[in-house]
């Protein structure tokens, strides 16, 4: 396992589940969408446990006999309900912005990788007043391939001018350690996440955090 770097120069982080706590907004889009179908509404706890997979898993919550092809054909009404909706119950987790606000005391540059379509991460750190803050944003479809591929987490690096060995990324899914490890950053699980089903000790990071707060503490940095 890698320590953390004495001379820190960025934090890389998953959006959603590590974050953001955007599952009740993800939800009420496929509330939404299942009044206009005239379908049941599956229960949220199902959802929230397949939320990290995308709007197909979720989707496929509420319509499981479905072929792919008449799901895949959901997705774009389903993404347009969530744009509408996705920063009405969104929040970011708890210690989250004090653990941004740490790092930016200290002058350590913070970004975001994560796997949603560019078109809504712009939109929602628009909304919650992050986007002039994050020194680099790489979403799912910016480069051609997405985590687990160490691509987008590389082009963050760049982007924000930061020595991959010196940075840490941090995620709530096993596909962030794998990205994070071969990009060549020092990896954090989060437990507070969606965790899509996983042990995060089970997913070989360097470090496993409970709580924004822990990191803070192991990053020794205070606002």
């Amino acid at each position: 396992m890698k320590p953390i770097p004495e001379n820190l120069q960025g934090v890389l982080f998953d959006l959603d589940g590590t974050l953001l706590d955007s599952a009740p907004d993800l939800f009420a889009a496929l509330k939404a969408q299942c009044g206009e179908m005239q379908v049941a509404v599956p229960p949220y706890a199902m959802v929230r446990d397949v939320v990290s997979r995308g709007s197909r898993a979720i989707l496929r919550c509420a319509f499981p006999d479905l072929d792919e092809e008449a799901l895949l054909a959901l997705v774009p009404r389903y993404l347009e309900l969530y744009q509408e909706l996705m920063a009405e119950h969104t929040r970011p987790f708890d210690g989250v912005d004090e653990l941004l606000a740490s790092l930016e005391a200290q002058g350590i540059a913070w970004g975001v990788v994560t796997n949603k379509p560019g078109f809504l991460t712009d939109d929602l750190l628009v909304r919650i007043g992050w986007m002039p803050r994050a020194a680099a944003v790489v979403s799912g479809d910016t480069l051609p391939v997405k985590k687990p591929d160490p691509a987008p987490v590389l082009l963050a690096c760049e982007r924000a001018g930061l020595d991959p060995s010196r940075c840490l990324f941090v995620g709530d899914d096993r596909r962030d350690v794998m990205a994070g490890a071969a990009a060549g950053l020092v990896t954090v699980a989060v437990r507070w996440g969606y965790l899509d089903g996983g042990d995060p000790y089970a997913w070989n990071a360097d470090l496993v955090v409970d709580h924004p707060s822990d990191l803070t503490r192991r990053l020794k940095v205070t606002a």
